[in-house]
């Protein structure tokens, strides 16, 4: 008799069977993968995939001999054999689910799959593992519909995909059985379709709820309630792709939610997930979706903390802990908030704990909020996967925005199609809309860029980085109402600044807040004046969303003014340097008189922004090509997974104990055995710092780790608090930080 997991007992009498997680994994697979029609796939590739522990040294192995072995490529070699060609769509996943998927052909970091193939070095294995399963017939055509162009992009996300069930349908089963025999509680059971449905027509109710409390007692409230209802009435269209064009202020978060579980529950999909551009403002999104649903109705995921190396321990037993240490959140809950980089990154992604949720955005509905936001250098393989997840994955996906970008064929190359909008004729909603004037005055230095703020009592101004926020907020620091606003503050600290600017504006008290750009998305503020330095013309018309928000002031005294900064040291990126170029060329072709924030001027932006880049610089990486070029046994899924980065400067998560609970939890954790939940419960008090920064911050021993002896450096803690600013953030620079007394804690 042949094992996949063992405990403390010698005699084996509570060993968990190869045969019995085999099957339970099999069934487990199959069943999320039937949601996208590939459930003969995932249930073949669980009876596969530990098929290599049927071998006499893997036996030793469970008894505590110190061997290392392979036992997954075994699996992978028998799907080939027994399934010929189509065989490669599981063989990827079984070989790679525990070290990740590898290429096809060329190595990386991992052992390519051909090569391993070739079953050099692998233990003989038992002919008695037949006894043990029945391999199933599989079907010889491919479960999709194929997009003759890119075939190969779609036989890469299958891939991808039925990985996600193995490796998901493993750690469950895993977990159920360690915490069977060591009575942790009752075994966790995945919810039926329907049983996702009377969640999500709770979490409906609430939010009916919560919408009735709501008044139309202005133009601005009377036009939100009317977008609000024609959205709702749209919910009973087929699944598909949608996009959300509505005007910043126009009710588009609670909108979308609306339409979301209306469709969910009318088309019978399982989960709603918003996908917000940044982690800044996760937050925010998350925290009015609570006020609506309740605490505990959304799960956020962030990409904050990356999973630590696996420990190779010498016994079965440990390496199955440790592979359950690293399991990240499979996404099994009703409503998710995450982020843009984790969303995309995952569905290119090759490590298991980044792919363990793909298979659960399957049968979903997908909000993509602010979706201009999207980086152009991937965005043509960016938009095949969107279309890809609605054309194939049962999956509704909403392109939410006030700027809508020009994704839609003819303007973007293979882009999308029938996409259908759920807002009501939104040009005209951009007119009745319209609460601002914008205009161009030049170029300002900050001296001139100061006077400005220092004439005006409640004014927001929007710099392109954080040492220009910095400085211009050192320059009025002196003046009633001064504040700063930028992600070296920690979430809890932006999210107690922005009340305190609210109730600020709202008692008519002076408020002079200097931003970058995080404040543009998804931050409902209100201010009668708005400069913002030279930007695309999105992030203008996001800027200018912050500006007479309400409707309640005269439009043509709200002025969102626009300025050219005079120093080159706040220079923008060269990307960004282009992105306002295309602005400029909009401004200068449609005149003074012209709308600057219509669907019609964004439609002339992004076409603008696109010919200068070229369809070439949408894919800068040729991750089409490199696929296209290639055969379903030579994918390239681990460079597919090195390549295609949204951000490519490492950020490195600092922890600042900021409040009494962030010392709670940091507290915990030095306690815990799992991290999985404090790590989330963390993500509001951390800071992202690059890669040299924090190099300083360790070198000066100003952060330190959480329990090394347990989580390594997975966990930083700023313990130099002194650097900590309350009313700027993390500083790390300059005179504060070389203070000799300020080193000491």
């Amino acid at each position: 008799m042949f094992f996949a997991h063992s405990t403390e007992k010698s005699d084996r009498s509570d060993w968990q069977s190869f045969s019995e997680h085999a099957h339970a994994v099999s069934a487990l697979a199959r069943s999320f993968a039937s949601v996208f029609h590939a459930g003969d796939f995932a249930a073949a590739e669980g009876l596969l995939h530990d098929v290599g522990k049927c071998t006499e040294d893997f036996l030793r192995r469970l008894d505590g001999a110190a061997l290392r072995l392979d036992h997954a490529t075994r699996g992978a070699m028998l799907a080939v054999e027994k399934y010929g060609m189509v065989g490669y769509l599981i063989a990827y996943a079984i070989a790679g689910h525990h070290a990740g998927l590898a290429n096809g052909l060329d190595s990386g970091e991992r052992t390519a799959l051909r090569d391993r193939l070739r079953g050099a070095g692998l233990p003989p294995l038992s002919p008695a593992w037949q006894q043990e399963i029945e391999l199933p017939e599989l079907p010889q055509e491919l479960p999709f519909q194929p997009v003759k162009e890119r075939i190969r992009f779609q036989m890469a996300f299958l891939v991808r995909m039925l990985f996600s069930c193995l490796v998901d349908a493993d750690y469950l089963d895993t977990e159920a059985f360690y915490d069977k025999v060591e009575g942790r509680g009752p075994v966790r059971e995945m919810p039926s379709v329907e049983e996702e449905i009377e969640r999500l027509k709770a979490l409906r109710a609430r939010l009916n709820q919560h919408l009735a409390g709501f008044s139309a007692d202005s133009p601005v409230n009377r036009i939100r309630a009317e977008i609000l209802a024609h959205v709702r009435r749209q919910a009973v269209c087929d699944t598909g792709l949608f996009s959300l064009t509505v005007p910043t202020g126009g009710g588009k978060t609670l909108a979308s939610l609306a339409f979301a579980l209306d469709h969910a529950i009318e088309q019978g999909l399982r989960r709603v997930i918003f996908v917000i551009p940044f982690t800044s403002i996760a937050e925010q999104n998350a925290k009015v979706f609570r006020e609506a649903l309740g605490e505990n109705a959304v799960l956020e995921h962030h990409s904050a903390y990356t999973a630590p190396a696996v420990s190779r321990g010498n016994a079965e037993r440990y390496q199955s802990r440790e592979k359950l240490r690293l399991a990240m959140e499979n996404w099994a809950a009703p409503i998710v908030v995450t982020t843009a980089v984790q969303f995309f990154e995952s569905l290119f992604a090759a490590r298991s704990s980044q792919c363990r949720k793909l298979h659960n955005i399957a049968g979903s509905v997908v909000i993509l909020d602010e979706a201009q936001t999207l980086p152009l250098k991937l965005l043509r393989p960016t938009v095949a996967a969107i279309d890809e997840l609605a054309r194939n994955y049962r999956t509704s996906v909403v392109l939410c925005t006030a700027t809508q970008p020009a994704l839609q064929k003819p303007q973007l190359q293979d882009g999308l199609e029938e996409v259908r909008e759920l807002a009501p004729n939104p040009p005209d909603l951009f007119r009745r809309l319209e609460r601002v004037k914008v205009r161009h005055i030049g170029v300002l230095d900050d001296e001139a860029l100061t006077r400005h703020l220092r004439e005006r009592e409640q004014v927001l101004c929007i710099v392109n980085n954080r040492r220009h926020a910095r400085a211009v907020h050192r320059a009025i620091a002196d003046l009633p109402g001064a504040r700063h606003l930028t992600t070296l503050m920690c979430a809890r600290h932006r999210s107690k600044a922005l009340d305190e600017i609210r109730a600020d504006l709202k008692a008519g008290r002076p408020c002079r807040l200097v931003s970058t750009s995080l404040i543009e998305a998804g931050v409902d503020v209100d201010f009668p004046c708005v400069l913002r330095a030279e930007a695309g013309l999105d992030s203008i018309a996001q800027a200018a969303g912050r500006c007479n928000r309400e409707g309640r002031r005269d439009a043509a005294l709200s002025e969102v003014l626009v300025f050219a900064t005079a120093n080159e040291d706040w220079s923008p990126p060269p990307e960004l340097k282009q992105f306002a170029k295309a602005a400029q060329d909009v401004f200068r072709k449609r005149g003074k008189d012209g709308d600057l924030l219509s669907p019609e001027a964004i439609q002339a932006y992004f076409d603008e922004v696109y010919w200068q880049k070229g369809m070439k610089a949408l894919d800068a990486d040729s991750l089409l090509a490199l696929l296209q070029s290639s055969r379903l046994d030579t994918l390239p899924m681990e460079t597919l997974a090195v390549k295609f980065r949204m951000i490519e400067t490492v950020q490195w998560p600092v922890i600042v104990p900021y409040d009494d609970e962030a010392q709670k939890i940091l507290k915990r954790l030095r306690c815990a055995d799992k991290a999985g939940g404090l790590a989330r419960q963390l993500q509001p008090y951390l800071v992202q710092v690059h890669r040299d920064g924090f190099e300083v911050l360790r070198k000066s021993s100003a952060i330190q780790p959480v329990a090394p002896e347990k989580w390594g450096e997975q966990f930083m803690e700023l313990t130099n608090v002194a650097l900590y600013d309350p009313q700027v953030g993390l500083q790390w620079e300059g005179e504060t930080f070389l203070k000799p007394e300020s080193l000491v804690w």
